[in-house]
Order: structure tokens, then C-alpha cells, then sequence
């Protein structure tokens, strides 16, 4: 038995609802949003979602009594209309910022003891704005980090390389924003360093494309959805699966003294283990920017 709650119910937590639900990743579902009639409109629609599938999983809403009991708690409060005219998602930190404040009493008060998994953007400042505000245990609150970053970097290598994006292994480091960046110098295809076999300047439009990805998607549609349920439900599953994955999560790197998107070992009790990239020292350059760039960030809270 899986209990998951979902604070945030817009275009990413419901997305992130659906795809727990219909990959039976939980056994519990508990919705919470400002709007109690769109959290309690999306229960409904979930649980006829679910007629005619293999199992059913319990769905409530706006009930913060269920708080004590949850395996799992995923943030994803936001308001993706304030990038309608910004491509930072620093912009986003005068709302979200407001949100934590709102919910690290509430699972404090419910005396929560499972795993906070943020996805809400700034995501690493806000990642660590909950832990401080929450007192958990930093190893229990962790964020979706550059895992959706990564999985766009693969997708552009795979289709120039015509191979399926499973098969690119490395990962975008540092921030879920703009100064995140690929380290190149772990990237390989079939246990082939990608740095040996394409040019600087393909590396570089590669990075560009895993960057301005999201930009891309709000411009056309108004908000990122898919990618990042995807995401989420894949560290959703290896905390309550405990697969022991690792994965570029954002979680508290003890050297930098912050929350920044790097590989880690995620299962039952939160990160269990931090994985340091072996960086060139152009790489270390970027990621000693990418983490001023956090610190900036969370400093203006």
C-alpha cells in the first residue's frame, strides 16, 4: 500500500495524478489545490478514468487529515501564466515562494514522515526553501532536479543519432534553468564517449536544445505537462518502489553547501546515496556558475 499526496493541481499535478494513477505507481491518491472544486473536480474524473482497468486506486481530496499517513508528498503548486512573458524561471519565485510558506506548516503540523519531492519551479531554491521551512531531514526532500533536462537532452541526440534516447547515458547538470549544462565529458552511446564522435559546435546546439526545450512547448501550448509527469512518476516510483535508481535530482550537495540537480541513488528513505560528477575544469567553471546562480536566487527570498 502506496499513499501518495499531490499539493498543486494545475496542468502539471494533475498530469502527474493521471500518470500515477494509470501506471498504478500508488494505491492512495490524495489531491490538494487553492481550488478545493478543481481538486475535487479532478477526483471524479480520475476514478472514471480508471473504470475498466486493472485495479483502482483510492482517490480524496482536500482532506489535510491524510497528510500523517502519505508514503509520499509531491509539490507542484505554480502559476505557469507568469511566463507568458518571461523565458526565467526566477520569475516564478514571488508566487511559489508563497506557497511553501502556506504548506511547510501543514506537514510539519501533520507530523508527515515520508518523502517531499518538489517539482515546483524555481525548483532547486524551492526545493530548499521546504526543507528549511519543514526541518525535515534533508535526505526526505529532494526535487525533480534536471531529470527532465536530461531526458530532453536524450531525446535530441537519439533522433540525430537515430537511436532510442534510452540508449544516450549521462546527464544535464546544475540548476532547472538557464544556467544548467551537459557534461559532456560522461555522455556515451553504446559505451562511446558522444565528445570523441560529434563536433564542439553539435555538442553546443544539443545543450541548446535541451535548454529551450520547455520555452519551446509554452510557446506552442502555454505550459509543459508530459515531460515532467514523466519525470516526477519515475521518482515517484523508485522512493516508493525503492529501485535504488540513480537519477539527476535535485538534492543537497554538502561541498556546495545547496539544492542543485546532480545524480543520486533515490529509494524508500529519500537519496540514500550522492554520486559527484567527475567534471573538465570547463565543466566545473559552468557548475560553480550554476550554483552562484542558485544561491543568487534563494538569497532573494
Amino acid at each position: 500500500m502506496n499513499k501518495v499526496a499531490i499539493i498543486g493541481i494545475g496542468h502539471v499535478g494533475s498530469t502527474v495524478a493521471y500518470t500515477l494513477v494509470s501506471r498504478r505507481i500508488c494505491s492512495e491518491l490524495v489531491l490538494f489545490d487553492q481550488k478545493p472544486k478543481l481538486a475535487e473536480a479532478e477526483r471524479n474524473d480520475l476514478e472514471a478514468g480508471q473504470v475498466d482497468h486493472t485495479g483502482f486506486v483510492k482517490i480524496t481530496a482536500n482532506d489535510e487529515s491524510q497528510l500523517a499517513t502519505c508514503d509520499l508528498v509531491i509539490f507542484s503548486a505554480g502559476d505557469i501564466s507568469i511566463l507568458e512573458h518571461s523565458d526565467d524561471r526566477f520569475d516564478e519565485l514571488t508566487y511559489t515562494k508563497t506557497a511553501v510558506a502556506q504548506w511547510a506548516p501543514k506537514l510539519k503540523a501533520a507530523n508527515f514522515k515520508g518523502i517531499l519531492l518538489n517539482i515546483t519551479n524555481p525548483c532547486d531554491v524551492i526545493t530548499q526553501y521546504l526543507q528549511a521551512l519543514t526541518g525535515f531531514p534533508k535526505e526526505r526532500v529532494l526535487g525533480t532536479g534536471t531529470t527532465l533536462d536530461t531526458a530532453r537532452m536524450q531525446v535530441a541526440v537519439g533522433h540525430y543519432l537515430n537511436v532510442a534516447p534510452n540508449s544516450v547515458q549521462g546527464y544535464v547538470l546544475g540548476e532547472h534553468g538557464n544556467s544548467q549544462f551537459v557534461a559532456w565529458s560522461g555522455v556515451h552511446v553504446g559505451g562511446q564517449p558522444l565528445a570523441t564522435q560529434l563536433s564542439p559546435e553539435q555538442l553546443a546546439q544539443f545543450e541548446v536544445d535541451a535548454r529551450q526545450g520547455a520555452w519551446e512547448i509554452l510557446s506552442g501550448k502555454g505550459y509543459t505537462s508530459y515531460g515532467i509527469a514523466n519525470q516526477a512518476a519515475h521518482c515517484a516510483a523508485a522512493i516508493l518502489q525503492n529501485t535504488r535508481q540513480v537519477l539527476p535530482v535535485s538534492n543537497f550537495d554538502e561541498t556546495v553547501q545547496c539544492y542543485v540537480g546532480h545524480p543520486a541513488m533515490v529509494g524508500a528513505a529519500g537519496v540514500l546515496q550522492d554520486y559527484p560528477s567527475q567534471l573538465t575544469t570547463a565543466e566545473q567553471q559552468k557548475w560553480q556558475t550554476s550554483i552562484d546562480t542558485i544561491k543568487h536566487m534563494y538569497a532573494a527570498i
